[in-house]
């Protein structure tokens, strides 16, 4: 890219038209303005609007730049001397160094209705890169949707906020051509503007409550822009900022994030409508295709055999069609109208080639035909080819020809017969395995049931198909018998496989068992020891479980056969240990020291009982653990909310005190004494809180209590005195009153006794003189 200096402030453009950033222009830019010596002490400013609407004449008048400006005898319609990419300057006089950046202007003519990308790009560099950003637009714009640049701000803040780490902006709007409405009517509309902007975007979890403010500050252009990074100043936030000797380098990295987001990069409104309505016509046609009278006939005759000229019949089918679906997409983008036509005739082909093709003949059938059609073809050829008077035998070259192609028939049928075994058996590990292994992590009574019930659904469709599958290849009854057995065969083969991978991982499947039943209750909820449960009762449940599922990966039962295995292992290993235990229970113990079981076939047995034995010692240490932890916390938590003395102690308080408590009864005085002590000692219990102080130990219990005691006490003796001078209130309100009624009461009297009251009244100062 060229460099271009314009002028003594050093006026270089940035980032071109196309989006190239100007390295070389950049640094030499840098070294021009000495930015590199000002570290954190620089401020961009940057400003953004519609085209042509005096931006680059704005900043020319402001900070002193000289920005190219457009010609006003020319107008806005001429494009010549418009801003195009983004342009850099540094302002003149003022301090500290201020960079400013000069935006192409947004709604531009030329760009037609297509190009918006770069207006977000640039708009999101300018939001990033600055710490102020002038938002120009003309006044008779506020209020509007589009001319006023909501729709960009949007996209701009809400990719901001994934993209970067803002620091707090400065966004000043400038009002050109300014009317009669008073200033103070337009700036609410604007905030009320900006705030539904910010409302309207998705924000990450951490900012969504977080207000406009915290991220922008909106100021008026009255501001002055010296010292403009000082605390309170328009630059005043420098979290984040970089130092100048890295400029070059930091918004390099940010021009080539923005240009590779692809939220920026949104098609254009017709692109988008051309991308809806050619999807809707594509599905409209192939509907058109399906229902098509000449399709449904050839699709039929195709069932009975070849069909004559089925290409030509096929290919105008779809050529009507695809010319239909030119025809009423012809006026749409031209890009997304070829596209969505490719996908159109790939989905015609697939849905009539499939119906043809699958369509053929059975095996044998196809087979007897092909080898007919050889014999004759080598009849015809011996028939043209035989010379009469040489008398050429072709019988054996005859006999010959037919064994070879019984041969590559008798290949042929068994590669196709191999791969449809294969295809059926691969289905049958789909639909076996994942249910087999998730039956059997359940290990209840009904997991056996319930994979003798699938294995007979799933073997049964398998062979089914496989039956329907051979039906075309004229075998004998008994090769196809042997075949469906032997699918039979491998479906059993694959739960029998799976129940002893899972028999091999018991003791994992007994622990997890176990710590489920046993930390958890009956809702699933994590149990909490509160020193009321019965953890000798738990620990037999969670046993008894884990015993349950070790029982039913013992052996396979995929024949319906009843076997006592569960209850011997009950008896032997759950209740042995009981206060009852038998000879019985002795001589069940010993019944596990076998390699069989009773009733069951080895080669059923997946555990023999010697192995139980083991897995269950060693099943018991492993979780012993958990059992001690649960009983320790269980024992502290009885031991805490149990704050009565042993019986023993309160026998001897009962013996050894009978004197002072007779003494007590005696004498009213120590009794009210000590009701009096028991008050106070259990308002302090309730104030201090005692027994939850003691429940982090009696050393901090202690420690905390020393430090509240004498507040505490405090605060009972004048909560006393307040409750005391009550009393003597409320009586000097009465008497007060009781005054009142009685003068309400002489006051009342009757006219008949006015003259006596007026004379006793009048009687009163008399005495008192006297």
């Amino acid at each position: 890219m060229k460099l271009r200096i314009l002028d003594a402030a050093c006026s270089t453009q940035l980032i071109d038209g196309d989006g190239t950033f100007n390295v070389t222009g950049v640094d030499h830019f840098i070294k021009e303005v000495k930015l590199e010596e000002c570290g954190l002490s620089y401020a961009v400013v940057s400003i953004m609007g519609p085209q042509s609407s005096g931006k680059s004449t704005l900043l020319n008048h402001l900070f002193g730049t000289n920005f190219r400006e457009m010609d006003a005898f020319s107008g806005r319609h001429v494009l010549l001397f418009t801003t195009k990419g983004i342009w850099i300057a540094r302002c003149a006089g003022i301090e500290p160094c201020t960079v400013v950046m000069d935006l192409k202007g947004t709604d531009g003519r030329e760009r037609g209705e297509d190009d918006t990308a770069f207006e977000k790009q640039s708009a999101l560099f300018a939001l990033a890169v600055s710490n102020i950003v002038l938002i120009n637009m003309w006044c008779h714009d506020i209020g509007r949707e589009q001319a006023a640049n909501k729709p960009l701000l949007k996209t701009v803040f809400q990719v901001m906020m994934r993209l970067f780490s803002p620091r707090k902006k400065t966004l000043m709007f400038v009002i050109r051509d300014k009317t009669r409405t008073p200033l103070e009517n337009l700036e609410p509309v604007l905030r009320e503007d900006i705030q539904k902007i910010w409302d309207s975007v998705p924000k990450p979890q951490a900012h969504k409550e977080t207000p406009l403010s915290d991220f922008f500050n909106v100021y008026n252009l009255r501001q002055r822009f010296f010292q403009s990074v000082a605390p309170g100043g328009l630059a005043g936030d420098r979290r984040g900022v970089v130092p100048a000797n890295a400029f070059a380098f930091s918004a390099k990295q940010m021009w080539q994030v923005i240009k590779e987001n692809k939220d920026l990069d949104l098609p254009a409104h017709k692109v988008m409508v051309a991308t809806v309505r050619c999807e809707e016509i594509a599905n409209e046609k192939f509907a058109s295709f399906i229902a098509n009278e000449n399709w449904r006939e050839l699709e039929e005759a195709v069932q009975s055999g070849p069909v004559s000229r089925f290409g030509k019949k096929l290919s105008s089918i779809l050529q009507s069609c695809l010319s239909e679906y030119d025809t009423e997409a012809t006026y749409f983008e031209e890009g997304v109208r070829s596209s969505k036509k490719q996908q159109l005739q790939e989905k015609l082909l697939q849905d009539a080639f499939e119906k043809a093709l699958n369509a053929g003949e059975a095996f044998s059938s196809s087979a007897d035909s092909c080898a007919q059609s050889c014999m004759s073809k080598f009849d015809k050829g011996c028939e043209e080819a035989v010379i009469e008077q040489a008398k050429w035998d072709t019988s054996k070259t005859r006999e010959k020809l037919q064994r070879d192609i019984e041969a590559h028939i008798s290949s042929v049928r068994t590669e196709k017969l191999s791969e449809l075994t294969t295809l059926y058996q691969s289905k049958l590990n789909v639909a076996l395995s994942g249910p087999v292994e998730a039956l059997l992590d359940g290990a209840n009574d009904e997991a056996w049931p319930a994979i003798r019930k699938l294995l007979k659904r799933e073997a049964k469709l398998a062979v089914y198909g496989l039956s329907d599958a051979l039906s075309g290849f004229d075998m004998d009854k008994e090769t196809q018998n042997k075949m469906l057995t032997d699918l039979e065969n491998y479906a059993r083969g694959i739960v029998e496989t799976k129940a002893k991978e899972e028999a091999g991982r018991a003791l994992m499947r007994m622990k997890d068992r176990f710590a489920t039943i046993f930390s958890h209750d009956s809702d699933s909820m994590p149990r909490v020891w509160t020193g009321k449960e019965d953890i000798r009762e738990i620990t037999k449940m969670a046993h008894s479980a884990s015993l349950k599922l070790l029982s039913v990966m013992a052996v396979i039962r995929l024949d319906d056969e009843l076997d006592n295995i569960e209850k011997t292992l009950t008896l032997a290993l759950v209740n042995s240990t009981s206060n009852n235990a038998t000879n019985k229970s002795i001589s069940t113990i010993d019944s596990l020291a076998s390699s069989t079981w009773e009733q069951v076939a080895p080669e059923k047995t997946l555990i023999t009982p010697v192995q139980f034995k083991s897995l269950w010692r060693q099943f018991k240490n492993e979780t012993e653990y958990t059992v001690t932890q649960a009983i320790s916390a269980h024992e502290a938590n009885r031991r805490n909310n149990n704050w009565l003395p042993p019986p023993w102690a309160m026998l001897a308080l009962v013996v050894l005190g009978f004197n002072e408590f007779m003494t007590l009864l005696r004498n009213p005085l120590w009794l009210l004494v000590l009701f009096v002590g028991y008050l106070v000692s259990k308002a302090l219990w309730v104030q201090l809180n005692i027994s939850e102080e003691f429940r982090n130990g009696a050393l901090p219990g202690l420690l905390s209590l020393s430090t509240k005691f004498l507040p505490t006490v405090m605060n009972l003796l004048k909560k006393l005195a307040e409750d005391g001078q009550a009393p003597a209130t409320n009586a000097s309100q009465n008497s007060m009153n009781s005054l009142t009624q009685s003068e309400v009461t002489t006051n009342g009297e009757s006219s008949s006794s006015s003259s006596s009251s007026s004379s006793l009244v009048r009687s009163v100062p008399i005495d008192k003189s006297a």
